[in-house]
């Protein structure tokens, strides 16, 4: 049923030979002109440097209008580290190791424990808290991939636009030539954030740990790196006070960073193998069998849109589920069945619905 009615569609659209020859040109002319929505929404106004100041959204802090996602993320990080506070702040008592502060040590225990950092100076010794432990993992787990999925990747891509800019600081990128950038090279300028951001934090941490907690440069270093891992030895870790509030922030920061830094490769990666994809079937050679795959009219002739649609195909882009519900689509709304949509089959839809 759905290919009859993507044939009758195909051929409502494409067969009238003497329309499709006037404005061929005028179609294409307006494919070409599309432009992507999200992109639009991610550059308000002019991206030629003329009032970069005031027009570019990356140039402000993202604390002045948080996204959404970024508020919910606060929310639920927040909540937890409250909850986790309160919880082992009553049974500190029965978690062995160096304390310092009750609130501090509940604090960092909390941090520890939902990145799974794990050192072990503070380890649960009764049955309520190794329970009271097993809980706040699993949740804390939950809210770290919450993390990653919206705050993480929200404030890496508020950079984007100053990163590019600082990489094309000597030539003159316009409005088109930005959008153009963003779209074509996104994912690589978001592992370069990210890899910045990650070395930065290796460094004010291993510095941290050599000046405060009075590790020698090998050892802070190691225990940077065995922190951010979440590989958590044990034999080095802060303790002192100082320390401890400054791993509160440092490891959840440097931890979520290096989770983020991954997902960033393996979506580089993907990317990367994608335009292979599109590259090898955008050049390679049209047979007869492709001609007859793609000729969904079955006339012996492709037309325009059958052409792009056996393409996106290929390129995995879309599939053949995908247009038969798009179909589906055009059909109800298509409600004299001329295989065109106007404003009468909308008004008609509307009243129905009404």
């Amino acid at each position: 049923m759905s290919n009859l009615g993507e044939n009758s569609l195909l051929t409502g659209l494409l067969s009238p030979t003497s329309q499709r020859n006037k404005k061929a040109d005028s179609s294409r002319k307006r494919i070409r002109r599309c432009k992507s929505a999200r992109l639009a929404e991610l550059v308000p106004g002019e991206l030629d440097g003329k009032n970069e100041a005031t027009t570019l959204p990356h140039s402000e802090s993202f604390l002045d209008k948080p996204h959404p996602s970024f508020k919910r993320v606060a929310i639920f990080l927040t909540f937890y580290l409250v909850v986790g506070t309160i919880c082992f702040s009553f049974v500190m008592k029965q978690i062995k190791g160096e304390k310092i502060n009750v609130v501090l040590d509940a604090v960092y225990f909390c941090i520890v424990t939902m990145t799974t950092v794990g050192y072990g100076d503070l380890v649960p010794n009764s049955v309520a808290t190794k329970l009271l432990a097993c809980a706040f993992v699993f949740s804390g787990m939950a809210l770290v991939g919450l993390m990653l999925s919206k705050g993480a990747d929200y404030i890496v891509e508020r950079q984007e636009i100053l990163l590019i800019k600082a990489l094309h600081k000597h030539q003159k990128l316009g409005r088109d030539e930005m959008l153009k950038e963003i779209e074509t090279n996104k994912v690589r300028y978001k592992c370069v954030t990210m890899t910045v951001l990650l070395i930065m934090l290796i460094i004010v941490g291993t510095v941290f740990l050599s000046t405060v907690e009075k590790l020698n440069f090998i050892d802070a270093f190691y225990c940077v790196c065995s922190t951010i891992t979440t590989l958590g030895y044990g034999d080095k870790s802060v303790s002192t006070k100082a320390g401890r509030v400054f791993a509160i922030f440092w490891i959840l920061t440097s931890t979520l960073c290096l989770a983020q830094f991954f997902c960033y490769i393996a979506e580089l990666n993907t990317e990367s193998r994608q335009k292979d994809l599109v590259k090898w079937v955008l050049t390679r050679t049209m047979t007869n069998v492709d001609l007859e795959a793609a000729d969904l009219q079955g006339d012996g002739k492709v037309w325009a849109a059958e052409f792009v649609l056996y393409k996106l195909k290929m390129m995995g882009k879309v599939n053949q589920e995908d247009i038969s519900l798009i179909m589906d689509e055009f059909e109800n709304l298509d409600v004299d069945q001329s295989g065109t949509l106007s404003s009468c089959d909308l008004t008609l839809v509307q009243s129905a619905q009404t």
